[in-house]
């Protein structure tokens, strides 16, 4: 259960009055009445957490899915007599690693699915709140096993370059937006003269990793290397805990970093690791709302690849771009260093790497206007009453809609492709001479889709 110590930096992301803490562990608004539901004593501050959990529910409901299919897929091929014995070894090893994976994922969401009902979609619109949608439950499965598995070295890398960054001064409480699986989090507890940790990340599946992990009672799950070593290696369990149980002060989060539910002006540092350049939201607007959670002269930790995939080429910044936007926010001028570490270098593969990651530390020393609140979806499409613009992006996918539907209604196994060419130009929807590359394109892809391996 979070301290006394917590709750006060804790406040209502829809209307940002201080909550308070039932004894239940679940906290409450004093200002609109929301209450806040816990997951296995992880609170869960969304702006709107029944219609958010209800959509990580339905996540977990296609990741176990998945999992299914792909062991009935497994299942089938290991019928086949002709395959050779290792073959038939290593479908076997992950045909059984995808079936109790399931088990393990389903006992340890187990709490997600106990929580609320399905709100209605208007509800959830309402809010302008959305998960994004690349965001699936297991988009960063992988960091849980360098979090809490095999590690070491680059965990250590990051601590000393996010520790590097904070100086010597004492820390006081830290605010990780973006924590993932809690990792670098835990270390800075650990290690650093912290008084109050908080580790916010938004994904289910991670926060609950790492509240087992750092409590010291772990949780076993398998790891499938993108590139496996060995045949043992396309699917390993692991063992997910921490060196040691961490000590008093630290705490776990579920929450959005966009509306990131604290009190305005009480954290002492903040920490952004490998997150800036994901959001989509302009940096320039995340800076101003970073300032806005920092104390007079509290110190911002920015610290990964700066890798900025904004859909327009002016949101996507460079190094010095960034820096001048920071001192434009109202921080003083940062220290910035480069430095290689290692990446993603699991023992069981062959696809590790060393990254470049771009280290910020900046003071803040003067309050700057607040920005909008993140907006996840235009007016138009939230209230339903407005006109839908005619976007360009709409006309072109109309118009490719119109055509590849056309297609799939010709496929009777039976027509070529020519044929198929000829009925899409006495449409009249494209000449002879563009219609059968088109077709032939439009084919290839979705061959070359189905052929794709299944993956976790």
């Amino acid at each position: 259960m979070p301290a006394p110590d917590v709750t006060a930096l804790l406040a209502c992301p829809r209307c940002e009055v201080a909550v308070r803490q039932y004894p239940d562990s679940s906290f409450g608004c004093s200002g609109c009445g929301l209450k806040f539901p816990s997951l296995a004593g992880v609170p869960c501050l969304f702006a709107e957490p029944a219609a958010t959990l209800a959509e990580w529910r339905q996540r977990l409901k296609f990741a176990l899915e998945k999992l299914a299919h792909d062991a009935a897929a497994l299942q089938a091929e290991l019928q086949n007599p002709r395959l050779r014995p290792l073959t038939r070894e290593r479908l076997t090893l992950l045909n059984q690693a995808f079936g109790n994976q399931a088990r393990r994922l389903a006992e340890l969401l187990a709490p997600l699915s106990l929580q609320g009902s399905q709100p209605t979609l208007a509800t959830h619109l309402a809010l302008q709140t959305r998960l994004p949608t690349d965001q699936g439950l297991t988009t960063y499965y992988p960091n849980i096993h360098r979090d809490w598995a095999w590690g070491d070295t680059e965990n250590a890398e990051s601590l000393k370059l996010v520790a590097g960054a904070l100086g010597n001064g004492a820390a006081g409480n830290v605010l990780v937006l973006g924590a993932g699986a809690g990792r670098l989090a835990y270390d800075l507890h650990q290690q650093l003269p912290v008084d109050t940790t908080v580790a916010l990340d938004f994904n289910p599946l991670l926060a609950l990793v790492a509240a087992r992990a750092v409590s010291g009672e772990g949780v076993e799950l398998w790891e499938f290397p993108v590139a496996p070593r060995s045949i043992g290696d396309h699917a390993v369990l692991r063992a997910l805990v921490a060196p040691a149980p961490v000590r008093d002060g630290f705490h776990l989060v579920l929450g959005d970093v966009l509306r990131p539910p604290f009190v305005p002006g009480s954290i002492d540092v903040v920490v952004t690791p490998w997150v800036v350049d994901i959001l989509p939201e302009d940096f320039r607007h995340f800076a101003a709302r970073v300032n806005g959670l920092l104390k007079p002269g509290g110190r911002w930790i920015c610290f990964g690849s700066l890798a900025f995939g904004q859909p327009e080429a002016a949101g996507r910044y460079s190094l010095e771009e960034v820096l001048a936007i920071v001192m434009d926010s109202g921080f003083a001028e940062p220290d910035v260093r480069e430095d290689e570490i290692p990446y993603m270098c699991s023992p069981a593969s062959r696809h590790g790497r060393r990254e470049l990651v771009v280290s910020i530390g900046a003071t803040k020393e003067q309050a700057v206007p607040r920005p909008p609140r993140h907006r996840a979806l235009p007016d138009w499409l939230v209230a339903g009453t407005q006109p839908v613009p005619l976007l360009p992006a709409f006309q072109l996918q109309a118009m490719t809609t119109r055509i590849y539907g056309f297609i799939m209604g010709l496929i009777d196994g039976r027509r070529s492709v020519a044929d198929m060419a000829k009925l899409l130009a006495d449409q009249r929807l494209m000449t002879r001479e563009e219609a059968e590359p088109a077709i032939r394109t439009f084919l290839t892809k979705m061959y070359e889709d189905s052929q794709r391996p299944p993956g976790f």
